[in-house]
């Protein structure tokens, strides 16, 4: 077996530095994404909370929610036009509501 050259121990030690660098460039990279992904979860959970607010409100009153449909739904089938009218006032009053907030603001 014949001996390494000093020319083939200097290729194998500038292989060897190179690599180690190549590895600390892709380490540094990886870092960087990680952070990347960090903020970019903290942006989306904070434009997706007001989404997530009503959401876990509607989860809160599901049942009571299912109750008064079914109330309305059985109250519709023996007097559409009450149902239609107290639909009507309903929507009237969400709105009017929705308005003096807007305008307390």
């Amino acid at each position: 077996m014949p001996k390494p050259s000093a020319n083939t121990a200097a290729r194998i030690s500038t292989d060897k530095a190179s690599l180690a660098e190549r590895k600390a460039q892709l380490e540094t990279r990886i870092e960087q994404q990680r952070i990347d992904v960090l903020v970019n979860a903290e942006h989306w959970r904070q434009a997706t909370h007001g989404i997530d607010a009503l959401y876990h409100a509607v989860m809160r009153w599901k049942a009571p929610l299912y109750g008064a449909a079914g109330l309305i739904a059985w109250r519709s089938l023996r007097r559409p036009k009450g149902v239609r009218r107290l639909a009507g006032r309903a929507l009237g009053l969400a709105l009017t509501a929705r308005r003096l907030r807007r305008l307390v603001k």
